[in-house]
């Protein structure tokens, strides 16, 4: 699957650190240098740059560069000196108001210009050959991709990791019309990090002093009275992001929305990588479609099972996928190796085998022992897997009718099936157990559960009971399977519902049942995938509108992919109700202005599953026969 890649005469590095380099407004952004050395001094040549441009300070180490079964992460100089080694220069920057630059910080939307600007810096500087490349995790990821929505002319290459919003608002800050808390907690935990926090010793003891669980217990926050208050620019940012409900102006600018940029974007060669427990799957697999379908550069698609940005690891949650998951060892060597191999071939014309690489590297999900492991997990395992396109051109999108008996299934409904009604009370939402998310600490976490309330999450008030024992989780499922299922692909759930309130939420989970044995005699409901949709936006994004009590209306609920073998004898399950908190904000049914409810009504809410009105998930189902391991 990869090839090693040939090593060349090494060099030393020189570090040349806090250069600032001025942008267009005249904001001077702290930036380090790192250069081919010899004997102490640098190399008067010209070499391609690779360029990492991060908030979480240029002088630390990224918390992604290790390998697997290492615990700590290489420093910013190993890495560098990795890459300088093989004949490049490497540049690390300090995002705009964050750590050693000036400038306020706004989250994301400054990085397209202020990325743009440092790369038409680096072209023109003596020790750069006019080509710069681009590589990082997360916020460092939406950095170089805003920057390639204007096109650099510098730019020549991308590793995209788990990040670059393809449309922010329909995932990683907003979904389905709610608000992700992830951008929350992210807000009070950098809040802490800020310059003003470590400038002022009475800021930090402020924030210390904030217990964050309980500040969960207080939604929706109001601004000056939340955690974040004691750093406004971090508070201000936060409630503009909580109350753009509709999808306007706001959410089309550069940095959030480089579906929109599609056109303009850098035709480069570039990797788009994630995982399934990732909270960037749209964004990678809708930046892939959007971009190899504009493009002539190569672009690659590389899907994981993994947490956020844990390639290294084989574990998401309480679940284990094997030591095939990782992408050390069998994807490439390690990570630093893959990006030098990708960055080699394209920035020096070598041949060493990635133009021949699949285009698609998809992790299947399941067909392990499903036994505990010795690290106490449950052993679901999978295999990698490759294709031509996402989705794979072999996928047969196919309904699964929900019955009001509980049943999931190809039939259709009867006419006479009666709807389901439950009580979605705000004061007591469905508590999230996992998923694709992340930068939740210390309120929630992500990755595969069993779907069974535990202390260790929050909002959980009945601890060793399934949350399909609620009354507000209405619960669908087959019968056990009876031969293999591979569900590979975009999910979609339409449902028919009601209610008596003018605006709800509705969520839906798809969930793989494993069947009991000695370890797990009660079975494992293991967690793959998530949405929601709040009413108001049943018809639009852009107009929202409130429901007529009553009235039945068609809703989708489009959860994220997911790429998992159901194996003979275990029940495809999904899961219906009207919260996952604190995943999202909570709807308190009023229909008051997003974020600033402050009445609550208890909702009624009615789901239809006759013939006339059948609800169903639409599963990408791919043949087995059609699938290609990598």
């Amino acid at each position: 699957m990869f090839q090693p890649a040939q090593s060349i005469p090494p060099y030393d590095v020189i570090r040349e650190s806090n250069v600032m380099v001025s942008v267009r407004d005249g904001t001077r952004l702290a930036t380090d240098i790192y250069r081919p050395a010899r004997v102490g001094k640098a190399v008067e040549e010209r070499f391609p740059v690779i360029l990492e441009r991060t908030p979480y300070g240029k002088h630390l180490p990224s918390r992604s560069e290790l390998d697997r079964g290492e615990t700590e992460a290489r420093s910013r100089m190993e890495i560098a000196q990795y890459f300088v080694s093989q004949g490049y220069v490497v540049v690390y920057q300090d995002c705009r108001g964050r750590y050693g630059s000036q400038g306020r910080f706004i989250k994301y939307l400054s990085d397209g210009e202020d990325g743009c600007d440092t790369i038409d810096w680096i072209a023109r500087q003596p020790w750069c050959d006019g080509r710069v490349a681009t590589m990082g995790l997360s916020y460092a990821a939406h950095t170089q991709v805003a920057a390639a929505c204007l096109a650099p002319k510098a730019l020549a290459a991308m590793v995209i990791d788990c990040g670059g919003f393809s449309n922010a608002y329909r995932s990683a800050i907003r979904n389905g019309g709610a608000f992700e808390m992830k951008q929350a907690t992210w807000a009070f935990n950098q809040a802490r990090e800020s310059p003003q926090a470590k400038a002022d010793p009475v800021v930090r003891a402020a924030l210390a002093q904030e217990d964050l669980r309980d500040w969960f217990k207080a939604m929706p926050w109001k601004p000056g009275h939340s955690p974040v208050r004691h750093v406004p620019e971090y508070e201000d940012y936060l409630f503009e992001q909580w109350t753009q409900g509709a999808f306007g102006d706001y959410w089309k600018q550069l940095g959030i929305y480089t579906a929109g940029w599609y056109d303009q974007f850098a035709d480069v060669p570039q990797v788009h990588m994630s995982s399934w427990y990732d909270p960037y799957v749209p964004t990678a697999l809708d930046n892939y479609r959007g971009l190899k379908a504009r493009k002539r550069s190569a672009v690659r698609l590389i899907m994981g099972p993994w947490m956020h940005g844990d390639r290294c690891k084989s574990w998401s949650g309480d679940v284990d996928f094997g030591p095939a998951s990782t992408l050390d060892g069998n994807v490439a060597t390690h990570w630093r190796e893959f990006r030098l191999r990708w960055f080699e071939h394209w920035l020096k014309g070598k041949g060493n085998g990635v133009a021949q690489e699949p285009e698609v590297r998809l992790f299947l999900m399941g067909g392990g022992s499903e036994r505990r492991n010795a690290d106490g997990r449950m052993d679901h395992g999978g295999q990698w897997i490759a294709g031509d396109d996402w989705p794979l051109p072999q996928t047969r999108f196919t309904p699964y009718y929900l019955h009001g008996d509980g049943r999931l299934s190809l039939d259709l409904p009867t006419n006479e099936a009666s709807p389901l009604s439950y009580d979605y009370d705000p004061d007591d939402p469905v508590p999230t157990i996992g998923g694709s998310l992340t930068s939740g600490h210390p309120v929630f976490e992500g990755g595969a559960f069993d779907q069974r309330e535990d202390e260790r999450f929050y909002g959980c008030t009945r601890p060793g009971l399934p949350l399909a024992a609620r009354r507000d989780v209405l619960v669908f499922e087959t019968p056990p399977l009876a031969e293999d299922v591979a569900v590979i692909g975009p999910l979609k759930i339409v449902l028919h519902v009601s209610s008596n309130c003018v605006d709800t939420d509705f969520t839906a989970k798809l969930i793989d049942v494993h069947p009991g044995n000695a370890d797990y005699p009660r079975g494992y409901a293991m967690n793959l995938a998530d949405g929601i949709l709040r009413c108001r936006y049943r018809d639009s994004w852009e107009q929202p509108e409130f429901m007529t009590l009553g009235q039945v209306y068609e809703i989708e609920i489009e959860p994220y992919a997911t790429c998992n073998l159901f194996k003979a004898g275990h029940r495809i399950r999904l899961d219906i109700s009207s919260s996952n908190f604190p995943r999202y904000d909570l709807n308190y049914n009023t229909g008051e202005p997003e974020g600033q409810a402050r009445r609550k009504q208890i909702a009624l809410n009615t789901v239809y599953v006759d013939a006339a009105r059948a609800s169903h998930i639409v599963l990408p189902i791919v043949p087995l026969a059609a699938l290609r391991p990598l």
